[in-house]
């Protein structure tokens, strides 16, 4: 895919009203995303290549993604801790219901077996359990936010 084809997706992701895209070939990876506006907020561009090859000269104008590198760096800071990952594609919900309070919160004390949140999938609900006893130490994505399977939710202290 060169520079110009990726400029006319922009432009017509912009135009379009789609909030986000993304597309993935062989060897190239872009996701597109805008806001209600239409005006393009975050473009990334992410390319595997040969080792001995040179980067092309279309790659200059477009953001590479800063999370393939630094996914490495949090990872050797959590190697003590259990990540609990989601299971399903769906919409990610910290609470059973909008008047109610969050399943978990960050330094809780969860034992295995207790709910730690809502998928949502195709106006399903599943509740997501815990494999794990021990103590939360993050929550690794936003309230209403929609998770891919095997996204990593939750670091759990099992210790």
């Amino acid at each position: 895919m060169d520079l110009k084809e990726i400029q006319n997706l922009i432009k017509f992701v912009a135009n379009s009203g789609v909030a986000e895209v993304k597309l993935e070939m062989d060897d190239v990876k872009i996701t597109i995303r805008t806001t209600l506006e239409g005006n393009v907020t975050e473009t990334t561009y992410v390319q595997q290549m040969p080792a001995q090859a040179a980067l092309p000269q279309a790659v200059a104008p477009v953001q590479v993604a800063p999370a393939a590198v630094p996914a490495e760096a949090p990872a050797a800071e959590n190697a003590n801790y259990v990540t609990i990952k989601s299971p399903i594609i769906g919409t990610f919900y910290r609470k059973p219901s909008p008047d109610k309070p969050m399943f978990v919160e960050v330094g809780k004390s969860i034992a295995k077996g207790d709910v730690l949140c809502v998928i949502e999938a195709m106006k399903l609900f599943n509740e997501i359990e815990s494999e794990v006893s021990g103590k939360i130490v993050k929550v690794l994505v936003d309230d209403m936010s929609p998770v891919e399977f095997d996204q990593p939710l939750f670091l759990v202290d099992p210790s």
